[in-house]
């Protein structure tokens, strides 16, 4: 039985979080750093006490160090002289080297100067925030595991991922090995010059000595940075022969691939199309060079704007451990970073506050559109974050008038942060519980083929070719019908038709078979098959009647909509409804007729077939699709479907529609197939075969080599 927690049981929790976020951190003498750490200990060290990482530690020259009780016994019982001023030093020297190769924070710390954020004062030397340690921690885990550093960056705020990702990179170029060459790409050129000015801050402040190995002969005065052919956009450290190349999404040139072992793609979420190029196209080139081998690291490092684009979609193959990923993903929450934390008066109200927190983890009501119900505070609670960092959001959300405003400034999971719309119609989570079951590729790509294109020849011989540039993705086929077995099941299929436009900058059309076979026991209807493209109406329609009849001659629904309620929000090529049912309703036995009333009976007046969507049925469906998305009620097969529910919203004037640059042709075909899978259709049952539910025998062509 589950314990029940109680305000002291979060009282200590509370304390477990704090000491982790702010526990004792000194990137100097190494308490509280990142990795694994050894205290040792060297009594006559300028730090006499050290937590140095576990690879070092290791280390020879170390263990001579600390057994020998500092560094003039080391001088004395090892090198065998006696201490000289000159000999300690160059002892503190290779050590400090030694500490660097091993220690990126301390590294940092030591020797690379960033610009302060306090506005007037000095450059100061680069500590990790906690974030940052987070960030690093990942970095180091992959490196000192000798595999490359892939790793996808979703930013909830301005944490210094970037200058830590950057300079992480250069620390790589400086100490770790020589002629490693790094790109670094903006999505504005301002930002690229920024960049830019970060490394020559950095290097302008970093000791000659450093780039040389000992011994090496040098100039305190000799360039550390210099140009490259005259290019603006690359510079040598002509020390390490290591090459920095700046550039940016608005300059696609720039973005071109070469001998880089470095990759930085900075707000690649926010890069737009440029001079024909794609920003997929544009990282593709930017990553062709970087070979898949140790000491080589890409970041894709980015806020989130929306769902579906590049860097939504690499981030959720990163996420997807059934999805074969170079990438890990990494998200750094708002109550993860230090500053927004809001302490306290005193220990009555932290007590007064869990307790609040806890009596009210079910309310799901609130007084205003500037504060969140409790429920949501209360899963604040559960994620991580602390009490002092839920009293900072309790405040911050008061400047907000809806929490779509402040999601989209402090997302508090990568969900929230790609989905932060105040209108959105669906349950984010509830959307992404959906994500689980979709399987992309599909298990097979292809199409149907019949005797003829068109009439009735359209519907013999009817089979599966596949083609790996097929239209049709298909996850279950439909089982072989057995001639001999004395029953059949019906009303088990159901494919939904949305008529899109022929262009291929309409929206697309969509045929999408549910299979409910799992419906007769109490199981949900899943997503069989689909096709999407754009296609002329008359081939549509033909297409539709012969996936449909592929799969047991299932009930097949058009969608049809009048020129006077079309939906404005959809791009396709006025009503086709009707030419595409005209082509059909003579041949196809099974099409989708909407009832008719006792008085049309009555009248004799002629059936009228399709899905009318309009002002009144468009809320019905979707009131339903709101439901089965909230409880699971079915499975769905396409990750597109489920980047348009994330994209759905309700309009300013009351309407429903996809948010711009946009679709809905996925959705939709859900919308009207579930609304009809539940409300309208029998359930399938078993019965005893006869004439009118004799089934073809469909047949398919080299389905099993996929």
């Amino acid at each position: 039985m589950k314990k029940e927690v109680t305000v002291p049981d979060i009282i200590a929790e509370n304390k477990i979080r704090r000491n982790q976020m702010f526990s004792r951190f000194n990137p100097i003498s190494g308490e509280g750093s990142v990795g694994e750490r050894v205290v040792v200990s060297i009594p006559d060290f300028p730090i006499p006490k050290q937590w140095l990482p576990a690879a070092m530690a290791g280390n020879a020259f170390v263990k001579s160090l600390v057994e020998h009780k500092g560094i003039d016994g080391f001088l004395r019982n090892v090198m065998g002289v006696e201490p000289t001023p000159e000999d300690r030093e160059a002892v503190l020297d290779r050590f400090v080297r030694l500490r660097c190769l091993h220690d990126f924070p301390f590294w940092a710390a030591t020797f690379v100067y960033i610009k302060n954020k306090d506005v007037g004062q000095p450059d100061c030397l680069f500590r990790l925030t906690y974030p940052q340690r987070r960030f690093v921690a990942m970095l180091e885990r992959t490196r000192l595991a000798g595999k490359p550093i892939r790793i996808i960056l979703l930013k909830a705020r301005q944490w210094g991922g970037s200058t830590t990702s950057q300079l992480y990179m250069a620390w790589l170029q400086l100490i770790h090995r020589t002629g490693l060459n790094s790109l670094i790409i903006s999505n504005y050129n301002e930002g690229a010059r920024k960049i830019k000015g970060m490394f020559k801050k950095m290097i302008k402040e970093y000791p000659v000595a450093m780039l040389h190995e000992v011994g090496d002969v040098y100039s305190e005065k000799e360039d550390k940075l210099v140009g490259v052919e005259g290019s603006s956009l690359t510079q040598l450290v002509p020390q390490r022969n290591a090459t920095i190349s700046i550039g940016s999404s608005e300059s696609p040139d720039s973005c071109r691939g070469g001998d880089y072992a470095l990759v930085h793609l900075s707000e690649v979420g926010l890069w737009k199309a440029t001079d024909g190029k794609k920003p997929e196209d544009m990282v593709r080139s930017a990553c062709s060079g970087v070979l898949y081998r140790p000491n080589t690291m890409i970041v894709y490092e980015s806020t989130a704007n929306g769902v579906g684009n590049f860097f939504h979609n690499e981030y959720v193959a990163a996420k997807d451990p059934t999805i074969k990923s170079q990438f890990e993903p990494l998200f750094i929450s708002w109550f993860d970073i230090e500053l927004y934390q809001l302490p306290f008066a005193g220990k009555d109200e932290l007590m007064a506050f869990a307790r609040w927190l806890l009596d009210n983890r079910y309310n799901s009501s609130t007084n205003s559109d500037r504060e969140e119900c409790g429920k949501y505070l209360w899963w604040l609670w559960e994620i991580g974050a602390t009490l002092e960092g839920i009293h900072w959001y309790v405040e911050e959300r008061a400047k907000y008038h809806d929490h779509g405003s402040m999601a989209s400034e402090y997302p508090s999971d990568d969900v929230e942060a790609f989905v932060n719309s105040g209108s959105a119609v669906f349950d984010k989570y509830c959307v992404e519980a959906l994500r689980d079951a979709t399987k992309t590729p599909p298990r097979y790509v292809g199409d149907i083929y019949a005797f003829g294109d068109e009439g009735e020849d359209a519907l013999r011989d009817l089979r599966f070719k596949a083609d790996a540039q097929g239209l049709l993705w298909v996850w279950n086929m439909p089982d072989p019908p057995n001639p001999d077995d004395p029953e059949v099941v019906t009303d088990r299929y159901l494919t939904v038709v949305d008529v899109g436009g022929r262009s291929h900058k309409a929206d697309w059309s969509v045929i999408v078979v549910f299979d409910r076979l799992l419906m007769m026991d109490g199981g949900k209807p899943s997503v069989a098959a689909q096709w999407y493209g754009h296609i002329d109406m008359d081939l549509l329609a033909w297409k539709a009647a012969q996936i449909a009849a592929f799969y047991d001659n299932s009930l097949l629904v058009i969608e049809s909509n009048t020129l006077e309620t079309h939906d404005k929000e959809r791009d396709v090529d006025g009503d086709q409804s009707a030419a595409i049912l005209s082509q059909i309703k003579g041949i196809y036995p099974n099409l989708y007729a909407r009832k008719q009333s006792q008085d049309a009976i009555v009248q004799g007046l002629p059936v009228r077939y399709g899905f009318h969507t309009n002002v009144a049925t468009k809320p019905m469906i979707i009131s339903t699709l709101v439901k089965v998305i909230r409880e699971g009620l079915y499975v769905e097969r396409d990750r597109r479907c489920i980047d348009e529910y994330l994209n759905y919203e309700k309009k300013p004037n009351g309407s429903f529609g996809a948010k711009q640059g946009t679709h809905d042709d996925l959705l939709m075909t859900r919308a009207i197939g579930l609304h009809i899978c539940f409300h309208e259709m029998k359930l399938p049952q078993v019965v005893t075969r006869s004439s009118n539910n004799l089934k073809y025998v469909p047949k398919v062509i080299s389905a099993a080599s996929f």
